[in-house]
C-alpha cells in the first residue's frame, strides 16, 4: 500500500488548509514522492511472477497487498495489481472466503480462520478488475459470516462455521459498508 497517502494528498480538493492537506502547489511534489515510493517497493518487493510479495525476503502472497490498487497507489490495470489479485484468489481463497496469508506449510484452515476483511477486499478487487459476478460472490460470502446480531469478528472458521477473533471487528464492518456501496454503484 506504499505510495497511497502521498498520491491521495496530491489529489484532494476543497479547503486544503482546513483539512490539513498540502496546498495545490505541493501536489506535484506529493505525486513524485508517491511515484518514488512505488518504484522503491517495486524494486524490492516484486515477486518473479510479477505480483507483489510481503517483503524483500518474504515471497508469500498476502491479501493486504490488494490495497495498493484499491487505495490508488497504482492503477487497477497495472500488471502487478492483476497478478496480485490472481495470486490472492488462487492461493488464499477457499470456499468463497479469503485468508490473509499462509502462516506455514499447514493447510490454510489449520493455522487460523479466514480473515473477513480480506473477503471484502477481494470483492472490491474483483469489481475493480471488471468481474462483477466474482465481486458479488466474494461480498456475499464474507457478508454471511456474521453472528446473529449482524456483528462481524476478525476471522471465520470455514470448516466449523464459527466466528473467531475479536468481536466486534470495526475494520470488517467498515469494509462491508464500503464494498456494499461500491458494488451497488453503476459502472461509468
Amino acid at each position: 500500500a506504499a505510495g497511497i497517502a502521498p498520491r491521495r494528498g496530491s489529489r484532494r480538493g476543497g479547503d486544503r488548509a482546513a483539512a490539513g492537506i498540502a496546498p495545490r502547489s505541493d501536489a506535484a511534489r506529493w505525486s513524485a514522492l508517491a511515484d518514488a515510493i512505488v518504484a522503491d517497493v517495486t524494486a524490492d518487493c516484486t515477486h518473479p511472477s510479477g505480483r507483489w510479495q510481503r517483503a524483500p525476503d518474504d515471497p508469500r502472497v498476502d491479501a493486504a497487498l490488494l490495497t495498493a490498487a484499491l487505495r490508488g497507489a497504482l492503477p487497477a490495470d497495472d500488471s502487478r495489481s492483476i497478478a496480485t489479485y490472481t495470486a490472492v484468489r488462487e492461493d488464499l481463497g477457499r470456499r468463497g472466503f479469503v485468508y490473509r496469508f499462509r502462516q506455514d506449510a499447514r493447510a490454510l484452515s489449520d493455522s487460523e480462520g479466514a480473515f473477513l476483511v480480506c473477503g471484502f477486499w477481494m470483492a472490491l478487487a474483483a469489481r475493480q478488475q471488471g468481474d462483477d459476478v466474482a465481486a458479488a460472490h466474494w461480498f456475499e460470502r464474507a457478508r454471511t459470516a456474521c453472528g446473529p446480531p449482524g456483528l462481524f469478528t476478525e476471522e471465520y472458521d470455514i470448516r466449523q462455521r464459527q466466528l473467531r477473533g475479536n468481536l466486534p471487528q470495526a475494520f470488517v464492518h467498515a469494509l462491508m459498508f464500503e464494498a456494499s456501496a461500491r458494488l451497488a454503484q453503476d459502472r461509468p
